[in-house]
């Protein structure tokens, strides 16, 4: 989608910085992942991935080589989301030694909002109206990403209590399911299938 203008005043700090760093294509990437209807990518995701595009075109303007896959963490590092007080330090005085000016460049990582803003003020996107099929979709996920989690506590939790000396069991697999039953139809289903067929069988 063509950006457009708007109109008087200081420009938006997104476009602005897509200017300045010379990031192109990456807000048609943004709108695209934010309105793709199978695979929506969240705008924290996308502020996140703005702003290590940012931090890896400043690096290679200071002529700081790095592998692609640790431009992610050192920008983990600088906004303090991981690491050790030191490695933090350590990371920004690495920096500082390569003539990269730290504060300046961590004033310029953006926020979700900025983001946001950016997308349906600037570039008029908007996200598509889910289908009824999507909207299942995107709850059956939901449910399975929490029944993988019961898996993953509930295993932890008997090896803790197996390490202890405090339940003897033997090789095991730790299953969850979640069945719905419809009171008038008397139909049973796994909530995955049920999503999947979109009505039981009172339909």
């Amino acid at each position: 989608m063509t950006e457009r203008s708007t109109g008087p005043g200081p420009r938006p700090k997104v476009p602005r910085l897509l200017e300045k760093y010379e990031l192109d294509g990456l807000g048609d990437e943004l709108e695209a992942r934010w309105t793709d209807p199978e695979e929506r990518t969240g705008l924290r995701t996308l502020a996140d991935r703005f702003n290590e595009r940012l931090l890896e075109a400043a690096l290679e303007s200071a002529n700081v080589e790095l592998l692609t896959e640790d431009v992610g963490h050192l920008y983990a590092l600088l906004t303090e989301e991981t690491g050790s007080r030191g490695e933090q330090l350590q990371a920004r005085r690495r920096l500082e030694r390569a003539d990269v000016d730290v504060e300046a460049l961590t004033d310029e990582f953006v926020s979700y909002g900025a983001i946001r803003t950016y997308l349906t003020a600037y570039r008029d996107a908007s996200l598509p109206e889910p289908t009824p099929e999507d909207a299942r979709r995107r709850e059956r996920r939901a449910i399975e990403r929490l029944r993988q989690r019961t898996v993953a506590v509930t295993e932890s939790k008997l090896d803790r209590l197996s390490e202890a000396d405090r339940l003897e069991v033997g090789s095991h697999r730790v299953l969850a399911t979640v069945q719905v039953v419809c009171e008038e139809c008397h139909a049973q289903y796994d909530v995955s299938k049920l999503l999947e067929n979109g009505a039981c069988d009172c339909d």
